[in-house]
Order: structure tokens, then C-alpha cells, then sequence
């Protein structure tokens, strides 16, 4: 595959402004890639739907870090069931990736990167926050998308070759 650095600055715009649109954080960056893998917009949005709010609004995962998992999936996950080579290759892009996602976020739990205290009450709720002005002035997600998305499209660029 040639990518060009344009190409991928294009896509990590692409998942803030899919969040600033009323998507999760999950879906944002894994609608921003998913056409490199074959998978519609409408398809990535929906495998990822359940990932926000840190997985269905639980605040564990951060959504944006579980597309980086998503897409790594796409990218290099085995198929074979019995293939441990290509499985253990994927959990090192895995961890890489989220190692870097954790060094740039501070943590990869939502409720830590949001600063929720008591976050197990959260689990009693499944309503999603309304998308308001307020919401986007004192949340991070859009930042997270960001890096999320920044950190998979680096490890693009450096998997693919870069077209100047």
C-alpha cells in the first residue's frame, strides 16, 4: 500500500470531526480507516458503537484506544485459529500502539482520563450524554480521538510506504 502523509493527516481530521458530529469516540477513528481494510463507514460505526462511553458507558476502556485494537485487528490480525505466530504479532502491535496511547493520555480507562471518581455508578447508567456546546468545552474525548487516531495512522506510515 502507498499512503501519502497528506492522506493520513486527512483521516486523523476526519475522526475529530466525526466526533464533533455526534459520534463516539471508537467509531470516529475507526470510520477514518475503515475503507483502507474494505469495511464501509456504516459498517465500522456500527462494530464500534458499543465501544463508547469506555465500552457501553461503563468508563473502562477509552473508546479511542479501543479502535486503535480495532484497527490493528483489520490490519494485521490472524485468521487462522491455530496461527500463534501471527496472533502474538498482534498483540505486540497491540501493545505498542497502547503503550503509546497511554504514554500521550495518561491512562487508557475513560473514567481516569475524564477524572470520574466513583465511576462504578456509572454502570447503573446506559443514557448517553447529550452532544451540547457544554459537553465539548469540558470533555478531552476530542484530543483522545485525535491521538488515537494520530497514533494509527504513524504506524501507517511507517508500515506502508509514504508517498511524498
Amino acid at each position: 500500500m502507498i499512503i501519502s502523509k497528506e492522506e493520513l493527516d486527512a483521516r486523523v481530521a476526519r475522526a475529530v470531526d466525526n466526533f464533533m458530529a455526534g459520534y463516539g469516540c471508537a467509531q470516529s477513528v475507526v470510520a477514518a480507516f475503515a475503507d483502507l481494510y474494505d469495511l464501509d463507514e456504516t459498517m465500522a460505526k456500527r462494530i464500534a458503537a458499543g465501544f463508547g462511553g469506555g465500552v457501553g458507558r461503563m468508563r473502562m476502556m477509552c473508546g479511542a484506544a479501543s479502535a486503535i485494537v480495532m484497527l490493528v485487528g483489520l490490519d494485521c490480525g490472524q485468521t487462522e485459529g491455530n496461527d500463534r505466530e501471527g496472533k502474538s504479532a498482534c498483540y505486540k502491535v497491540v501493545q505498542e500502539l497502547l503503550a503509546k496511547s497511554r504514554a500521550q493520555n495518561g491512562s487508557l480507562i475513560c473514567a481516569e482520563i475524564l477524572g470520574i471518581k466513583g465511576h462504578e455508578k456509572a454502570l447503573c447508567s446506559y443514557e448517553a450524554s447529550p452532544r451540547t456546546a457544554e459537553y465539548y468545552k469540558t470533555r478531552p474525548c476530542a484530543a483522545k480521538v485525535e491521538s488515537a487516531a494520530r497514533i494509527f495512522a504513524e504506524y501507517l506510515g511507517k508500515r506502508f510506504e509514504i508517498k511524498e
